[in-house]
């Protein structure tokens, strides 16, 4: 079986857009990526369930995201939604209603677009935030993270300021503010993934290296905080930020990036929920920023962006381990590592 692959990138030096491979399942390795879409900086990305490409995309001061037909690979333009200033970080989807969410580091917004029947964006709703933290780098507000849980309300994950806000989405894009949680000083949130089949979460903080269990009370929308672990070794003293964080489909494993000591950590989930630290694997490469399981959960794609190169694991699905079958996949300013079923 060939599973497809897009990777989206930075455009700073040689890379051309975003790229397109396919991971043989049964021979176990990555065709070369090949650019299929010429943008600036398309740094994330999703493919929607009717095969609507949805990026970031950047042109020249100008800042925000553009659509694609990817049916067939066909990558033919809909619409773009730019505005002057940084481009998002992050694109989340909703399904049901249509929904793209971005989060703005550099602007510390969310800003809500729906795709619309004749497949043009509109922007429904941009909520900024406020405040700081106490490192260098939460000088002010910086959104990281946009996206569903369970339940269809809007999580918003705030490296700036120390947050992770819950709200509620109309079906016309409006946010509605439900609660905030807070996490201690400094920890810098980054990313958040859901258990599939409980009511917790697992939070990356890429300024503190450090990976939080939460509870979500879904009547609410409130977290409470259960556990807090290191993603890096104790002895570990050269800078270090976490960066992706992915839960496999069983809710037995999380793994989580680590950028400096280039790593990739692996924790087992208990019955309780709380988690124990495994092993580290290496990235291959400097500054893994994002990996992810694909869809059999046999194998791990990782891109590091530093070194112009990804990495292929296999993933033992009862042991959760990594064990390397390819590296030094080209691939120029990795950032973005997205499973795509595009192709008929």
């Amino acid at each position: 079986m060939k599973e497809e692959i897009l990777f989206g990138t930075y455009t700073k030096k040689t890379s051309k857009g975003i790229y397109y491979a396919t991971l043989d399942t049964e021979k176990k390795t990555i065709s070369e990526p090949k650019p299929v879409v010429g943008l600036q900086s398309p740094t994330y990305m999703k493919v929607t369930n009717k095969k609507t490409l949805v990026s970031v995309a950047k042109k020249d001061d100008l800042g925000g995201i553009a659509a694609f037909d990817a049916k067939n690979s066909a990558f033919t333009f809909y619409d773009e939604a730019l505005t002057p200033g940084a481009n998002p970080c992050y694109v989340g989807f909703d399904e049901k209603r249509q929904l793209i969410f971005t989060a703005n580091y550099h602007k510390g917004q969310i800003d809500v677009y729906k795709i619309n029947a004749d497949q043009t964006l509109s922007l429904r709703d941009t909520v900024k935030d406020e405040g700081n933290g106490p490192r260098p780098e939460q000088d002010s507000a910086h959104v990281h993270y946009t996206d569903l849980a369970p339940d269809g309300r809007l999580i918003a994950v705030d490296l700036g300021n120390d947050t992770v806000s819950t709200y509620d989405v109309s079906d016309e894009g409006k946010l509605s503010l439900v609660s905030v949680f807070k996490t201690e000083p400094g920890f810098g949130p980054r990313h958040i993934v859901f258990a599939h089949n409980s009511n917790y979460a697992y939070l990356a903080g890429e300024l503190s290296s450090n990976l939080s269990v939460l509870k979500y009370d879904a009547k609410t929308g409130c977290f409470s905080l259960e556990q807090t672990v290191k993603t890096i070794p104790s002895t570990w003293t050269e800078h270090n930020g976490a960066a992706a964080i992915r839960i496999s489909d069983d809710d037995r494993f999380v793994y989580v990036s680590n950028r400096g000591h280039n790593s990739l950590a692996q924790f087992e989930i208990h019955d309780d929920h709380m988690v124990d630290f495994v092993e580290f694997v290496s990235t291959e490469g400097d500054f893994p920023r994002d990996f992810d399981i694909d869809p059999t959960g046999r194998f791990v794609v990782c891109v590091n962006q530093n070194t112009d190169n990804g990495t292929l694991y296999e993933r033992n699905e009862e042991t959760g381990k990594l064990t390397r079958i390819q590296k030094d996949i080209v691939v120029p300013e990795g950032v973005c590592v997205c499973f795509a079923d595009i192709n008929d």
